[in-house]
């Protein structure tokens, strides 16, 4: 089992609406338009990743579990790799429910989007001094 995490923190903005995709990115602004955004301010992006934990991302085989975590709560995602991730972008990490890859893919056929995150966990994502973390397990 390998795993990394990244930490990110709230905004007021965050509605986790989207149905088929979460990210967390590095910028501190949000808009209303970011519907599947459910973090900021986060400390690594795709790029950031560690090379070798990369590598096993890259794998069609990969199974990814991705828990985000805030205080108490928690929610759980189950993800795949793809042999197509790039990993290249500088500012995001995108989770998705379908197979798109585009250069902030990190995972894709997950179970879960942003408007599957659990609405008490949204109200507390929406304080800015909330801090979170995105744990991402390879098994």
């Amino acid at each position: 089992m390998v795993q990394d995490e990244v930490i990110f923190y709230g905004h007021p903005n965050i509605r986790s609406l989207h149905a088929k995709t979460i990210e967390i990115t590095k910028d501190e602004h949000l808009t209303p338009r970011g519907d599947c955004i459910i973090g900021v301010k986060a400390n690594k992006a795709c790029a950031d990743l560690d090379e070798s934990f990369k590598h096993r991302l890259k794998s069609n085989l990969s199974v990814i579990k991705i828990e985000i975590m805030v205080g108490d709560e928690s929610f759980i995602i189950s993800g795949r790799g793809d042999e197509r991730l790039s990993m290249l972008n500088s500012n995001d990490i995108v989770i998705r429910k379908t197979n798109f890859v585009c250069p902030r893919t990190m995972s894709v056929l997950c179970d879960k989007a942003s408007s599957d995150v659990p609405r008490k966990l949204v109200r507390i994502l929406q304080d800015q001094q909330t801090k979170g973390i995105f744990r991402i397990t390879l098994e």
